[in-house]
Formats: structure tokens, sequence, C-alpha cells
């Protein structure tokens, strides 16, 4: 299967650096165009609640509605200048590059992102939640597997190694 158009879903994690390296060998091997994706979550990058007030608070909803489109502004233009950084790592390695920022449901955003640039596969991470957790609070990399239009690379979670703990008390027990 050959893959010209990778889109690559980044979460600016720690995983980030380890995805888009992923995508960008994926890229170099295909001689495909790489598109960086990053998507604002209504629920955690801005307090999109509604007002509730009187007409007398119409001077503070006003204000508020200002800092609010000020503040999503803010973060777009920093999501660009970081997303700037990757790009201008793949183009030095003569992958073409380019990038999306938007603001929504994560998920949906990626697959529509993906449907829309026609992407051949969609890279991302997924953050290793299980049971409870993820069914509480989502996945986004389940969402996109189910709902993509296109082929779908997972890159696992950063795991930290487990320690033999029978080793340290060993060591504590020799030191007392």
């Amino acid at each position: 299967m050959v893959f010209k158009k990778i889109l690559v879903a980044l979460d600016n994690s720690s995983q980030s650096s380890l995805v888009f390296e992923q995508a960008l060998e994926l890229a170099q091997t295909e001689e495909s165009h790489l598109m960086l994706f990053h998507c604002l979550s209504l629920e955690t990058d801005g307090a999109w609640t509604p007002f509730v007030g009187t007409l007398g608070d119409m001077d503070m909803y006003n204000t508020f509605q200002r800092l609010q489109r000020e503040r999503l502004h803010n973060k777009v233009e920093s999501v660009h200048r970081w997303l700037q950084t990757y790009c201008q790592q793949a183009t030095a390695q003569n992958v073409p590059c380019e990038l999306d920022c938007k603001v929504g449901d994560v998920g949906s955003q990626i697959c529509e992102a993906a449907r829309q640039w026609e992407a051949d596969v969609i890279v991302l991470s997924r953050r290793g939640r299980k049971g409870l957790s993820e069914l509480l609070l989502g996945s986004v990399s389940n969402y996109v597997l189910h709902y993509a239009p296109c082929s779908v690379l997972v890159v696992q979670g950063i795991t930290l190694p487990l320690v033999d703990t029978s080793a340290i008390a060993t060591q504590a027990n020799l030191n007392s």
C-alpha cells in the first residue's frame, strides 16, 4: 500500500515528537507529503460555557466573548508556531509539509481533516487509557480508528519500564 498523503495528528504531549518521527520516516520511505494537524478541544482549551445573566450583564458578556476570542486566537497562533518547528524539520529532510489547526471535537476534526485533505493514512498516538478511564474520558485514537476515511497508524504510548521492587527491598535491608 502506498501512502502519498500522511496526516499527522499531534496533541502537544510528550509523545508528539515520537509520532512526528514515525510519520517523517514513513514519508521519507514513501516519498509522501505530510499534513501536521492539531485540534484545540472545546472542553479543555477554552471555558466555552454558556453565559446566564440579565440584560444588565450584557456588557460583561460582550467583554467575556471578546476575551475568549482573543484567547483562542493566541492559542491558534501558538499552535501554528509549534507545528511550524516540525514542518521545518520535515522540509529540511526534503519532505513536503503543511499544517492546520482546528477547534472542536478532536476525533471528529481529525477524521474531517483527513477526509478534506484526502489523506491516505492518519498517524496519531494513544495515551494508553484502558477500561473505565477510557470509557469515561474517551479515546481519540479509538474514535479515529472507527470513523477515519483512510488507514490509521497508532503509535503506542510511551511506557516506563517496570521496576523490580524486590531488588530495591533487598538492597535496603543490606544497608540497614
